[in-house]
């Protein structure tokens, strides 16, 4: 019998990008988402049961349990039952229940991205007491990240290349160098897609011998999620959606998006505040007067690296400076320092604004995976992007256009993928419940994707945390809530104290004063 584990950790599910010095690291981690088509028939490859061993996934001390299923390398679902098209591996954790009579359907979470790995999720799952007290939590690492053959190439190592007193090229080049590099190694990147992790989730699933699951997806997760739904509903018991990626989202294209807008917002924000105002007549204006100063080549910066305390001499330019902002937007606490790391850059002390940016970089490090990024963007979103809104990058994102349009330079020469006609479309379903979240500060998925993609979900909740930015279900009463639905499958018994509470919480006061926020 399996020994099940029973001691629990707590952690912070939030991380973000890692400049770690670096415009290709920057520009990677900030583009940080049926009953119409016939299941294919279960193929050999999951009919074997499967038996977890015990094994350790850091951070967590506690032990919890792992197996291994060989699934088909080949992306064409008609090719999945033939195992000379090749196979490779994925890493599945179980994180037990903390009963001996576990409920028949566990909760499986699927990570955000793309490149994120499930196994990353680790902490934010031992976290989930509520919902372990009745069931299992998978960790299935999306092929190509973590555990699960991952894919690798030199050129977009976030190590490989050190931010010194040079600016950096541009990451189109290192992109192309990777695309190369795989297929030297007989990779092809379109066995990698979304529709290849679905079937993936669907095999380990026939392998458990499991009749339901219960999914929930963030940000890039939920693009995986909701496919699983389209192509396999009857197998979807619950569904939640944190940070809802409608179907119809370009990534490479409505991130910049959002993310522009959100900046827009926080500097109008700053601007209608009576202290902020104070510290800066027109926010906007002195962001445009730093960007001008940075104009290429940029400027020579010294300050201590907050992780070392050593003096490091970076070059920095406006791109690298937007870059740099990029994930500070993703969390209200970090936006709110915005106002005061400005000023300070203003004044030509960037310490602040870097070493900001450089507290995400041990959470990020080894969780994300650049080439499996760019295998799903390249070949899914990118060309579904019209050339029409390509050539006006420039003009609709004033911040950020130039960013976006090296986003989309980089997969030039990316091959694109073959996507099913309902692709982009609605996912439409009558039976399955399903909870969506949404931060009203999101800067990469605002509330607008969910409510997109609820209109055709007839079970649905739509619930928008109103101090929240990227994520919610790691927030406040969040993971009671994610419990509680996940138990009953009904919509209508969620705490409403804690739903008034997700959807009255004030963001904090943005720092306009360098001693204490201020209204």
């Amino acid at each position: 019998m399996i020994k099940r584990a029973v001691n629990v950790s707590q952690s912070n599910f939030l991380s973000l990008f890692r400049l770690a010095g670096k415009r290709t690291t920057a520009l990677f981690f900030v583009m940080l988402a049926t009953a119409c088509t016939p299941a294919p028939e279960p193929s050999s490859f999951s009919s074997k049961a499967l038996s977890f061993e015990p094994c350790r996934l850091p951070p967590l001390s506690m032990e919890i349990q792992c197996t291994r299923l060989d699934v088909p390398q080949s992306r064409v679902p008609k090719d999945r039952a033939h195992p000379d098209q090749g196979t490779l591996s994925l890493h599945v954790a179980r994180l037990p229940a903390n009963t001996q009579h576990p409920e028949a359907d566990p909760l499986v979470l699927l990570a955000r991205g793309p490149g994120q790995a499930a196994s990353a999720l680790a902490p934010f799952a031992a976290a989930l007491v509520e919902t372990r007290r009745h069931r299992d939590i998978l960790l299935i690492d999306q092929r190509g990240t973590g555990r699960s053959s991952p894919l690798r190439c030199a050129a977009l190592d976030e190590k490989s290349d050190a931010l010194s007193d040079t600016v950096l090229t541009d990451i189109a080049p290192k992109v192309g160098q990777c695309l190369d590099q795989l297929t030297a190694q007989s990779v092809n990147p379109l066995d990698y897609g979304t529709s290849a992790f679905v079937e993936d989730i669907e095999a380990v699933r026939d392998a458990l011998k499991l009749s339901r699951i219960n999914l929930w997806g963030g940000s890039y997760g939920t693009r995986v999620a909701l496919e699983y739904l389209r192509r396999y509903p009857q197998h979807v018991r619950t569904l939640t959606l944190d940070g809802v990626m409608a179907p119809s989202v370009r990534i490479t294209l409505n991130a910049w998006r959002s993310r522009d807008a959100q900046l827009n917002t926080l500097l109008q924000r700053c601007e209608a505040s009576e202290s902020c105002r104070t510290l800066q007549p027109s926010p906007a204006a002195a962001l445009d007067t730093l960007l001008a100063r940075l104009t290429a080549p940029g400027l020579r910066v010294t300050f201590n690296d907050s992780r070392t305390g050593n003096t490091e001499t970076w070059r920095l330019d406006s791109d690298m400076l937007l870059s740099a902002l990029q994930p500070l937007l993703y969390s209200p606490d970090t936006t709110a320092l915005l106002p005061q790391v400005l000023t300070a850059a203003l004044n030509n002390d960037f310490a602040p604004l870097l070493a900001l940016t450089q507290s995400f970089s041990s959470t990020l490090e080894g969780q994300m995976n650049p080439a499996l990024y760019y295998a799903i963007t390249c070949a899914e979103d990118v060309p579904r992007v019209s050339g029409e809104e390509r050539a006006t990058l420039q003009t609709d994102l004033p911040h950020v256009g130039a960013l976006a349009a090296q986003s989309f330079a980089a997969c030039e020469r990316w091959p694109a993928a073959t996507l099913p006609d309902d692709w982009g479309a609605p996912i439409v379903n009558d039976n399955v419940p399903v909870l969506l979240l949404s931060g009203a500060f999101d800067p990469v998925t605002p509330p607008a994707y969910a409510a997109e993609t609820a209109q055709t979900l007839a079970k649905h909740r739509l619930i928008t945390a109103s101090g929240v930015g990227h994520i919610t279900s790691a927030q406040a009463c969040a993971p009671q809530l994610l419990a509680a639905f996940v138990k009953s499958a009904d919509l209508s018994t969620l705490s409403q104290t804690c739903i008034e509470h997700l959807e009255n919480n004030a963001p904090p006061l943005l720092w306009s004063n360098p001693l204490m926020p201020a209204p």
